[in-house]
């Protein structure tokens, strides 16, 4: 189970919603999402910008959206949006603050101050993007800078611009990195969220690079598109094979305590083997809480 909170949030499917688009807005209540990352910055035109940062605030306070994880995505720092980005994030006080290209530890502690002082609720964390090489290097300073953030959330497309590199399947190129960014977080006890997919309309890419980025251990992903939604939620949740795997091993566990050398079809059982048996049921429990 992620220690970053007390109980485990399922975070398979997070999709970015432009908060000038009512339409958008409206249509995020209905989809079978687990988080929504209400957007000011890539997805909004400069002169919709502060509309926009209105309507995300009264999406996050409207109560409308369920159990979704609600977020709200500011524009960079240094750009003339940002400080008025935050203090309104802060003020509605959603589940978490997404900021764009944090760079270093010290950007995080600036960061929390800055929401602290705008009356941001002891809930709303942090969601630090990082989609550059210096935050890659710096990962860990960052992922433990605060205990207010939450999650590292990959920039992929931005990475593969810096990097000079290209857009292929199977994503070699920045395979190291998304490793970095995952080391670090899971060494600080926080979630991480793989990037974006860009091929809306390549459904068999999507659904590879989700069950590559649940081999490597992410949490979930952001998406661009509702159509890419359900393909996340099933490969981010465990099987029923898995689960039904997780409460066998379990069992065997309890039933051979004291036994000395525990088995569970014909392999040796652990107590690591234990623990993730037991991570495994507490997302497949979260989720169902969820209604799936």
């Amino acid at each position: 189970m992620s220690s970053h909170t007390d109980t485990f949030t399922p975070l398979r499917s997070v999709l970015y919603m432009p908060s000038s688009n009512a339409k958008a807005l409206e249509k995020a209540k209905t989809l079978p999402i687990d988080g929504v990352i209400f957007d000011l910055e890539d997805a909004v035109a400069p002169d919709a910008k502060p509309a926009a940062r209105e309507a995300a605030a009264a999406a996050v306070a409207s109560g409308e959206y369920g159990r979704r994880t609600l977020t709200i995505r500011v524009n960079g720092i240094g750009t003339q949006w940002h400080d008025d980005d935050l203090v309104a994030a802060a003020q509605a006080g959603p589940a978490a603050i997404v900021v764009p290209k944090v760079n270093s530890a010290k950007e995080v502690r600036q960061l929390v101050t800055k929401i602290e002082k705008a009356g941001a609720p002891a809930h709303t964390k942090l969601w630090a993007m990082i989609e550059t090489p210096i935050a890659i290097l710096k990962a860990h300073k960052i992922a433990t800078a605060s205990d207010r953030l939450g999650a590292f959330v990959l920039g992929t497309n931005d990475l593969v611009k810096e990097l000079y590199c290209e857009h292929v399947p199977g994503r070699a190129p920045v395979l190291p990195s998304l490793h970095q960014a995952l080391l670090a977080g899971r060494a600080a006890g926080i979630a991480v969220i793989d990037g974006v997919y860009n091929d809306v309309k390549n459904i068999d890419g999507f659904l590879a690079e989700c069950e590559q980025g649940r081999q490597m251990g992410f949490d979930g992903k952001t998406l661009i598109h509702p159509g890419q939604v359900d393909g996340a939620n099933a490969a981010f949740a465990p099987s029923e094979q898995a689960v039904d795997e997780a409460r066998g091993l379990i069992a065997a566990w309890e039933e051979g305590k004291g036994a000395g050398v525990v088995t569970y079809n014909g392999k040796m059982v652990e107590n690591l083997h234990v623990e993730s048996a037991q991570r495994t049921l507490a997302i497949h429990d979260a989720i169902s809480a969820l209604g799936g």
